[in-house]
């Protein structure tokens, strides 16, 4: 129980983090922030502690293409923001997310 509490008030202190930044004249580094590796250093020591090293090592792998998917995001969202409202453009941007990442599993367990 512990463990989850401290697990989300990890993420409530990145939120707070994005939003104080998004107010300042530096910005733009509150999307820096969500990718600082808070949740992948929880997923790794979980993987790290439960399984053999070379899973560990799958696991790492497999976080480096997950950039792919995000990189769609951000793609998407981009090319969207002018053309459409903001929750359109997001969720947008979600949906490359999703279809990237679903492709990302279907490739990985193929090979």
């Amino acid at each position: 129980m512990f463990e989850l509490l401290v697990k989300a008030l990890i993420g409530a202190v990145i939120v707070v983090v994005i939003q104080l930044l998004a107010r300042t004249g530096h910005y733009y580094i509150a999307g820096l922030v969500p990718l600082f590796p808070t949740f992948a250093l929880i997923s790794h020591y979980i993987v790290g502690s439960e399984k053999t090293s070379d899973e560990l090592k799958s696991t790492i792998v497999f976080s480096m293409f997950s950039l792919l998917p995000y990189l769609c995001y951000l793609l998407v969202l981009y090319f969207l923001v002018d053309r459409c409202r903001l929750v359109v453009s997001l969720l947008g941007g979600t949906l490359a997310w999703f279809v990237a990442a679903v492709g990302l599993i279907l490739v990985w367990n193929r090979m």
